[in-house]
């Protein structure tokens, strides 16, 4: 029986510790559906498809014979119904922190008392990513300061362009 999971989130944008979780979910599924949450009321800095595109772009050094399989879609609404919707018998959730894991246990109990079915996995965040955080990231970038060691390059040009700076403009 194939182990499938979803690992949802907003992505905007995908930093180095969404990497890692990826990475890792990848090890005990056997297809990954990265779900782009397509979330209004948080007003992403990214559009829809500028996050997917950059989700692509970050896991393909991921991707290859003999890995799991990913597939990446956008998604609106209960991530238990999108869990259903994709086959999915695990949501992947990454842990930083005390303060994720009071906030993420529950959801899952919620998530639980939907769909049954479907379990909760936590992943702890690697000890270099823990602080790691998009909305911090996007502050640093926009109050001028240096974003680049939580992001890949391509993600980092992408967080500056969409800013209007360039590695001139970025306190090191």
């Amino acid at each position: 029986m194939e182990r499938r999971a979803v690992y949802p989130g907003t992505f905007d944008p995908p930093t180095l510790g969404h990497r890692d979780i990826i990475g890792r979910a990848l090890r005990i599924a056997d297809h990954l559906v990265i779900g782009v949450a397509i979330n209004r009321d948080k007003g992403p800095l990214f559009t829809l498809e500028e996050r997917v595109a950059l989700v692509e772009a970050e896991i393909a050094p991921l991707l290859g014979p003999g890995r799991a399989a990913v597939t990446i879609k956008p998604f609106e609404g209960l991530v238990v119904d999108f869990a259903n919707a994709n086959g999915a018998s695990m949501i992947v959730r990454g842990l930083r922190n005390t303060t994720d894991f009071d906030y993420e246990f529950q959801m899952a109990g919620m998530n639980r008392r939907v769909r049954e079915e479907v379990e909760t996995v936590f992943l702890m965040a690697d000890g270099a990513t823990q602080a790691i955080a998009s909305r911090l990231v996007k502050e640093i970038a926009r109050m001028g300061g240096n974003a680049r060691p939580f992001l890949s390059p391509a993600v980092a040009n992408a967080l500056y362009a969409r800013l209007g700076r360039t590695d001139a403009t970025v306190q090191a």
